[in-house]
């Protein structure tokens, strides 16, 4: 078995692990990333089949806004996104009937909701979320060593902290039911089925576990810019491919890691073919994955986080290509369910269209594209779903709606949990990354540093939630915390000028 050697080996193509491979290579760094699908992305990507692009998970792209992560990372490495703003971020189909539009202008947004769900408390409710939103999001791309582990990390967080906010630290040990009752808001039974469902999109949990910060955050993400990309979320994945590439860096594609393990210089890891050496390691495959494949890296602390699927989500996910002329008032809807879809528990189904401009998404031109996502919870491998009887649910559903005739659908698929685990690897087809738990402070997150030797983590299991800009920021502090932690080592063995065979 040949051994190839890097710098740097990224275990996953998702986002996290993209951002962390373009930053290191940035500095020099030999970056090699083993994915284990034919395409790269993870559940950011977009693949064709029967005539249409889908998407493959994400379909919401946030994160573009000054200060973001997403923003502060394209502009350190200075790519350009080619992007359309949307005039609509979503709008929600609520349970008893009626359309809400979730405006980006907050005072327009709170003016919606306060003809929907009535005006007591909610300008100051959603006045708090939004400072609360803006400041989780001003301070994570300043914080890098967030959470700390070592006092160098806290270190930089005293001097980088901006201490005109420090009031919203509070907030940490608050949830967003807690928000809820100082309004004045958790009778308002319509109001609260809204907050939970919206925050089940992006924190995986309801407003009783779900920290007040972070569901800020998440309840405000339409009240940020929201993009579309022509050809899918794999117009976001391609460039930094490329860039990576122009940086010396690699991508292998069907290499599925099978065995991690450290050794005196680093690390060995483990295909089924090959072999790979490498000074350092980040992982950017679920904790729960890396348990599995690696020997002894995971901390007994690492170890102890470690989720079960009954406290997990999967996703029913259905495809549908189809004829249209229609005009719609936005792209993404998250329609409330008056009676759940078969052997499902989810009280909502998200849905994304295609831009009507979008050329790339369809072989035929007037025909767009309908990505269909709910929740599955505790998925297990034994979990069987009546997988016809939910697509003709869906179908009929969104017919009712308006959103297409059904003999206007050319192509149709759907995919359970067993095609999620398939596509992504992840252990038991789990998606979003774990639930956000009220037990779970914002400092006692996940680390990025898996050891001490030179493993760390990023992905949605580090950084829980919040979407493409929460990935994002893993890889962006992954790749921080590396740097600090072995800049030293790094520049004096003369990587930093791009001679990456000191360590082989």
């Amino acid at each position: 078995m040949n051994t190839k050697f890097s710098d740097v080996l990224v275990v996953g193509s998702g986002m996290g692990s993209l951002t962390a491979a373009c930053l290191l290579a940035q500095k020099g760094l030999k970056v090699t990333i083993l994915e284990q699908n034919w395409i790269p992305g993870g559940c950011t990507t977009s693949y064709w089949r029967k005539g249409f692009v889908f998407e493959a998970g994400a379909t919401t792209l946030v994160g573009l806004d000054e200060g973001m992560p997403l923003k502060v990372f394209l502009d350190t490495i200075g790519l350009r996104i080619n992007a359309r703003k949307l005039e609509l971020p979503m709008r929600v189909k609520l349970k008893k009937g009626g359309w809400i539009s979730r405006y980006q202008d907050i005072d327009k947004w709170i003016q919606e909701a306060e003809r929907v769900f009535g005006p007591s408390g909610q300008r100051g409710f959603w006045e708090r979320c939004y400072a609360l939103s803006q400041f989780v999001w001003q301070q994570s791309s300043r914080q890098l060593t967030f959470p700390p582990e070592k006092w160098q990390d806290l270190s930089r967080i005293v001097r980088q902290m901006d201490y005109s906010k420090i009031g919203f630290g509070r907030f940490v040990f608050s949830t967003v039911q807690d928000l809820l009752v100082e309004f004045g808001l958790a009778s308002n039974q319509a109001f609260c089925e809204f907050v939970d469902e919206q925050l089940m999109i992006t924190a995986q949990n309801t407003r009783e576990q779900v920290n007040a910060l972070f569901g800020a955050a998440a309840l405000c993400y339409t009240n940020y810019s929201n993009f579309y990309l022509d050809g899918g979320m794999k117009s976001l994945v391609d460039p930094l491919v490329a860039y990576l590439k122009s940086k010396g860096g690699d991508l292998l594609l069907r290499k599925e890691v099978r065995k991690i393990r450290s050794i005196s210089d680093g690390y060995e890891v483990l295909t089924s073919k090959e072999k790979f050496h490498s000074r350092f390691i980040v992982g950017g495959i679920p904790v729960n994955n890396l348990a599995d494949i690696s020997e002894g890296l995971l901390s007994e602390e690492l170890s102890s986080r470690l989720f079960s699927p009954e406290a997990l989500n999967s996703a029913f996910q259905m495809g549908i290509g189809f004829k249209t002329d229609q005009k719609f008032k936005a792209l993404h809807f998250q329609i409330h369910l008056k009676e759940k879809l078969s052997g499902l528990s989810a009280q909502s189904i998200f849905v994304s269209l295609s831009h009507e401009q979008d050329a790339l998404r369809s072989d035929t031109s007037g025909c767009r594209v309908a990505s269909v996502s709910t929740h599955l919870a505790k998925p297990h491998h034994n979990f069987t779903l009546e997988k016809t009887q939910i697509e003709e649910e869906i179908v009929a559903l969104l017919e009712k709606e308006g959103i297409f005739s059904k003999e206007n659908i050319i192509y149709q698929h759907s995919a359970t949990q067993k095609a999620w685990q398939k596509w992504t690897g992840r252990k038991w087809g789990f998606v979003g990354g774990y639930p956000q738990l009220k037990s779970v402070k914002p400092w006692a997150m996940n680390a990025a540093r898996w050891d001490k030797k030179g493993a760390y983590l990023v992905g949605d299991t580090v950084y829980p939630g919040q979407g493409i800009p929460g990935v994002t920021l893993s890889g962006m502090i992954a790749a921080e915390k590396l740097w600090n932690d072995w800049k030293g080592e790094i520049e004096r063995s003369g990587i930093k000028l791009g001679v990456s065979d000191v360590f082989r």
